[in-house]
């Protein structure tokens, strides 16, 4: 028997406990704490011997940012500005995420493919590289960064995958809340009683609306 964990959450399947081996439970099983889908899970494993930390590091690909990605760093600006009580610092990020907003042309081939595509590359080469460099330069506030940057990535992930599989089905009479903190997506009646990914209370959740 063996114990399998959330890799966004941390919750602890144990097949002993629950009777039932984690590959026998069907395909649209979710976990039952943040509703990640089965791929995020993994068996538990010995503890590895920590490796000596790498003198260098993979190089981060460097390249000029689009408006939409500018538009996006504006944004999360203006909430870190938000939780240091720094209101005006906060309205022009939000001035500047409007601006770079406007200015961002539609994307020609927008799907949920290309959409997983783009997410994969972040879990697969971004964050990897990303907390290369952290852990090199000894950042431990990026490290945080990519430790909870790559759960939600790795939630959204999940939640997009469901819906290509499921279709309209998954998101009716139910609702979408994004955590305010630190970005965790969530699909439910109402918001988790404290966020998954930084442990912020429901009450930081936004609910999504204007939803088709």
């Amino acid at each position: 028997m063996s114990k399998w964990i959330c890799g966004i959450c941390g919750y602890i399947y144990d097949e002993e406990k629950e009777g039932v081996p984690f590959e026998a439970l069907p395909e649209d099983w979710v976990c039952p704490l943040c509703g990640a889908d089965k791929r995020v899970f993994r068996r538990e494993a010995p503890q590895p011997v920590p490796a000596p930390v790498p003198s260098s590091s993979p190089a981060l690909e460097r390249k000029e940012l689009s408006a939409g990605a500018l538009a996006a760093v504006c944004s999360n600006l203006a909430r870190g500005c938000e939780k240091q009580y720094q209101d005006k610092q906060a309205a022009l990020f939000r001035e500047l995420a409007d601006f770079f907003t406007a200015a961002t042309p539609p994307v020609p081939d927008g799907d949920l493919d290309k959409l997983l595509e783009l997410l994969q590359e972040d879990l697969n080469r971004g964050y990897p590289a990303l907390n290369a460099a952290a852990v090199a330069a000894a950042d431990r506030g990026t490290q945080r960064i990519c430790v909870w940057g790559e759960k939600v990535t790795r939630m959204l992930e999940s939640l997009v995958s469901r819906y290509r599989r499921e279709g309209d089905a998954f998101l009716k009479d139910t609702q979408v809340w994004v955590c305010s903190v630190c970005g965790f997506v969530y699909v439910g009646d109402s918001a988790p009683q404290l966020c998954p990914v930084c442990k912020v209370p429901d009450w930081k959740f936004e609910k999504v609306e204007g939803r088709r």
